[in-house]
């Protein structure tokens, strides 16, 4: 496993106090965490039972079951497309 793919400590880093987070590499409660400060502008909460339905519904993971936000964004563009029929992205 390459570092930038490694989990996020749960530790607190002493130089800091709080925990470093690794945007490739998440866990699923800190990827829930975090994508609801991102989204949760509307009140709703990302949980990790979202999570878990989108990973079992294909959504990307990393081979020790954390997230790589920017993967899971993209999966989720591509599901929305899908969804909507437009296919995916690209020019008219």
């Amino acid at each position: 496993m390459t570092p930038e793919h490694a989990p996020s400590p749960t530790a607190p880093v002493a130089s800091q106090g709080m925990s470093r987070l690794n945007p490739s590499a998440l866990a699923l409660a800190d990827a829930a965490r975090v994508l609801t400060r991102l989204v949760g502008v509307g009140g709703k909460a990302v949980t990790e039972a979202m999570l878990r339905t989108d990973i079992d519904a294909g959504a990307p993971t990393n081979a020790d079951g954390s997230v790589n936000l920017v993967h899971y964004a993209a999966w989720l563009v591509k599901d929305m497309a899908a969804r909507s029929g437009s296919g995916g992205a690209g020019g008219d």
